[in-house]
Order: structure tokens, then sequence, then C-alpha cells
């Protein structure tokens, strides 16, 4: 294989204009751009090529069409589901050095972007121009938007704003046969047939290389509030918001439990928002530009302390505030990574929230009494993350095991709210097992057949999202 590999390195130098800078194969590189932010899988990756262009891109699929080689395509590699992983081999496609920003349409909101562009930048850039990106989440410093677009990504303000693909008006695309495809072209009417930009975004690059987008921008929000909210009874975590959401449009409703708070807390890096703990907790934003709007926020606020649902909460003063207040939701994910969690990113209808999270937590704590639960997510669109807290007597190996043994039976209840069992993160391989939970087996079946068409010899993101 490694020769193999060595003749098609050579070919891209000699006849593609590859130089020596676009491909690494030390044991530094292999390890750092051949894994994304899981743990299950080792990197094992050949070699690590970097495109500066479209064809450049083109020309190593051809290749290694021709050679029958692996391609990983690899983003930021922020990912948790092993999307962007190589451990067999693979040779990864790094697309950092197409990190440019092109043409920017006014009048079409809309700016062309390298699939490497970061998703800060991105933000950035729209900001520049009094304009707006609004898919943000907590990786938007190092993720980029090839891969956002190849996993769908959504974020904290889907609840408003949408995940991804309602931002994607165009694309470019080399295909696993090693065609390069210009889809939509950033209209926002095309009524030629079928969309098959679609099928490219969530696909995780198992049907092609994202190379380019076309991305719509938005106006920015105006005089952002954000208020903590807490709660002592779940259901009233469900009522609030809809109270809310009936009569205002929110740009987020985050939830967190008191496991996340006490985690946060021991840290020192925020402080608390009540004087005395509650069990749940939320936090909302909305856009408050004016007083009539403030006024029945607060009037909705009071409603619901009357209803008994509230029991304590915090408006945010000012922007400064209302920053301090999203770190007590921003912060989560870092602070209880030195727990080792054992991480399932699940999505059900808004309305079977409340139900499901008591049908896990009775699985989880019927099999494993002593562990601890964390619970946080984007409630507001029915996206919750159930983390497992490693006990300390137990090594990674053994608690991941254990967590592992309670999946089929987590996923069954996913299955039976007609949930998924990734809602923003993919499939990759850690959870290609339990796609079956979501998808139909005649629905894996036509997914099989429209890969096979787009990449008929299986060498892009092969072993990922399912088998052949």
């Amino acid at each position: 294989m490694l020769a193999l590999t060595q003749q098609l390195l050579s070919i891209l130098q000699e006849q593609h204009g590859y130089d020596v800078s676009q491909i690494k194969t030390d044991a530094v590189s292999l390890e750092y751009w051949g894994k994304d932010w899981t743990k299950h899988f080792a990197p094992a990756p050949s070699a690590i090529v970097f495109p500066k262009s479209t064809e450049q891109v083109q020309a190593l699929i051809k290749l290694a069409n021709e050679h029958n080689t692996v391609i990983t395509p690899s983003g930021g590699r922020t990912g948790l589901s092993a999307g962007a992983v190589a451990s067999n081999g693979e040779i990864v496609i790094s697309l950092d050095k197409m990190n440019k920003i092109g043409r920017f349409y006014p009048a079409d909101r809309l700016v062309e972007v390298e699939a490497g562009v970061i998703t800060a930048q991105l933000q950035e850039f729209a900001e520049a121009q009094g304009l707006y990106y609004p898919v943000d989440f907590s990786s938007a410093g190092s993720s980029q938007i090839g891969g956002n677009i190849g996993t769908n990504a959504g974020g904290i303000k889907v609840i408003r704003y949408g995940m991804t693909r309602q931002w994607v008006m165009g694309l470019t695309i080399v295909t696993g046969k090693g065609d390069i495809l210009k889809l939509n072209r950033g209209m926002v009417k095309n009524a030629t047939g079928y969309d098959l930009r679609q099928l490219f975004i969530g696909a995780e690059g198992t049907l092609g290389i994202v190379t380019e987008a076309q991305m719509k921008l938005n106006r920015p929000p105006q005089d952002l509030t954000v208020m903590v909210l807490g709660m002592d009874e779940f259901d009233h975590v469900m009522q609030v918001l809809a109270a809310f959401q009936a009569q205002i449009d929110l740009t987020a409703f985050e939830f967190f439990d008191e496991v996340a708070i006490d985690k946060l807390m021991a840290t020192g890096h925020v402080q608390e928002p009540f004087e005395a703990r509650t069990k749940y907790y939320v936090l909302l934003e909305f856009e408050a530009p004016y007083e009539p709007i403030m006024d029945k926020a607060m009037a909705i606020f009071e409603d619901c302390m009357d209803n008994g649902w509230i029991v304590d909460g915090v408006m945010s003063q000012s922007m400064a505030q209302a920053m301090d207040l999203w770190k007590l939701r921003e912060y989560i994910s870092e602070t209880i990574s030195v727990f080792t969690p054992y991480k399932n990113d699940i999505s059900v209808l808004i309305s079977h929230v409340p139900n499901f999270i008591h049908d896990i937590e009775t699985i989880v704590n019927a099999k494993y009494p002593d562990f601890e639960i964390c619970w946080f997510g984007h409630i507001g669109d029915g996206n919750l993350h159930l983390n497992i807290l490693k006990p300390e007597n137990l090594s990674k190996d053994e608690f991941f095991g254990q967590c592992q043994t309670v999946n089929d039976s987590i996923f069954e209840v996913v299955q039976q709210y007609g949930g998924s069992i990734s809602a923003e993160h993919g499939v990759g391989m850690t959870k290609k097992p339990y796609l079956h939970y979501s998808r139909s087996e005649t629905e894996i079946d036509y997914l099989r057949e429209i890969k096979k068409v787009l990449d008929p010899n299986g060498i892009m993101n092969r072993g990922k999202i399912f088998d052949l």
C-alpha cells in the first residue's frame, strides 16, 4: 500500500502541479490530520494531501479511482462521529489551503467561499458587510464550511435560523467519479429538476467533496437580550418554551441541568445565576430593539412565575452581561470533558422531549445507578446531548465498554419516538451500527444506490454512514 501511495503522490507532483508543501507523510502530520474529536478509533492514514483548487481535488480523486485508493475528506476535524477519521491507510484530503472568501453579491446577500474557510471567518466577513451568518456553535473558531456542509451542522441558533442546509445556495462538488458539478449557482428560484445540491449536504463526504459554496447571509439581529431561568420540574421547561414562543421570535432556547451547573461552578470560571440552585435551567435569547418587545417578554416571565413554572430568573442589561450568561451554556462541553463523558447527540420532536428524557434516564439509572448523567442541548429544536460521566474508578475503555452495552436500549427509545440517533454530528463510524434505528432498511438501500452512482468504486470516505 505504501508503494502505491507513493506512486500516486509522485504523479500529483509531476503532472498536476502539487508542490512538496502540499503533501505530508510524517508521523506527526498523519496523527494530527487523520482524526477528529472522537477517541474511539486510532488514526492510520497513509498520507495527507492539501489541494489548492477544485482541479487539484479532481486530479487526486481520478487517480484514487485508477489506483483503488480510499479518500477521507478532512475539514476542521471537530466532528464527534469519526466521520473524518482515516483509520485504514486512506489518503486524507485536507481543505486547509482552500480557505479564500471570493466574490460577494450585495443585492443577493450572497458570498462565494472555498470549503476550507473557517466558520468564524465567514461570520466576521458577514459582520464587515453589515450582515450576519447565523450558523453558530462552540467549534466555530476551528470548524470549516465544507465540514459544516458535510454534516449539515446546526448549533445554538437553529430554533430561529435553521441548519446549515438553509444557508447553502450553491455548491461546487467533485464527485466520487471525479466529475466537477456546479449545483444551483446561488439562485433562490431554480425549478429545473432534482436539486442535487441537497444530496451532498449531510453526506459526510461519502459522495464527493465540496470545494466551494455560495452561502446566504442575513440581516444582523438587533439588541439581543438573554434570560436564564431556573425550574424544578422538567415539564415546566416545556411550558416556558411554549409561553415565550407564542408571542416572541426566539433566537435561542438552550437547556442544561443541575449536574452541568454543579460542574461549571466547581471551575470558578462562571458565576452562579441565582442564589439557590434549581434542577433545570434554560437560556433563551431574543431580539428586543423596541420597548414593547421587552415589555412583552417581562409580562411572559411574570405569568410563568405566577404559574409556578419559574423558580428564579435573571435578564441581561447589556451585551457584556448577555455574553457572561451565555458562558453558562457554552462552557459546559469543555468543563465536563475532564470526566471523559460518553456522549450521545440525539433528537426527537419537541413535543416528545419530556417523556423521552424520562425514558432514557430510567434506562441508564437502572443499568448504571452509580453513573452521573449530564443533560444539555438545543431543546428549542428537539436536540439533546446525553452525557454519561466516567467514575474515577473505571478506565476509559472499561467505561466506554459499559456505556456501549446500553446504546441499543437508548436507540430503541429514539426509534420508538421517531427520532434521530444523530442530530447534528453525522453518522460517521460511531453511529453506523445504529443507523437502522433512524432509517429503514429500504431507505438505507436507496442511500447505497445513490452512492454507487456518484462514487461507483466506493473510494469516498469508505466505511462511513453504512457499508456497501
